[in-house]
């Protein structure tokens, strides 16, 4: 993506994830936002905005993290709400074990207070180990921690997959995260 749609892509998970009332938007209890309004507030705060654009960001941002209804006319982000919207997902089951990326600097408040969602509605965990890596290096130096998905299942933990894939759950205790030793980061 280039330079222009990672600043579009960043401005809108600012406005669809954390403060709509910067461009005075609004939006729904599920996260959607009027298309049309989206477009004529970013171009009255001088972010300009095409529906094009808009289009070529939901297509090609590699973490899906934004997606239209069935006929464009309303977009919302897929997740990382620091804001209280009901996204209406399905509580699903978990495969097995699930990945979480982090930094090493907050292992020790892991390790004490396991995983928690923090400003978001939920804690965000990965299927695979690679995507784990990229979330964590954008922390620091990262760290992927396995999460016995499986067992926080049967002991009635609720989790969620948003559109994009990414799984989400409320918190993580510290008794279903498998931590690797040190010597085992990433580098």
């Amino acid at each position: 993506m280039d330079k222009k749609l990672v600043k579009l892509s960043k401005f809108l998970s600012l406005v669809l994830r954390h403060k709509p009332e910067t461009i005075y938007l609004s939006l729904d209890e599920n996260g959607w936002a009027d298309v049309d309004r989206l477009l004529y507030l970013a171009n009255q705060k001088q972010t300009l905005l095409t529906l094009e654009l808009l289009e070529e960001i939901v297509l090609t941002n590699e973490k899906k993290r934004f997606a239209f209804n069935e006929d464009k006319s309303k977009i919302r982000a897929n997740q990382g709400h620091s804001i209280d919207i009901d996204l209406a997902l399905i509580p699903q089951q978990p495969p097995q074990e699930l990945f979480h990326g982090t930094a090493t600097r907050f292992l020790e408040s892991i390790r004490d207070r396991g995983l928690i969602a923090g400003s978001r509605q939920h804690v965000h965990l990965s299927l695979d180990k690679d995507t784990a890596i990229q979330v964590g290096m954008r922390h620091g130096k990262p760290i992927v921690l396995t999460i016995n998905a499986e067992a926080m299942n049967r002991e009635r933990f609720v989790f969620f997959r948003s559109d994009n894939g990414v799984w989400l759950t409320e918190n993580v205790p510290p008794e279903f995260i498998e931590f690797p030793s040190e010597d085992t980061t990433v580098n």
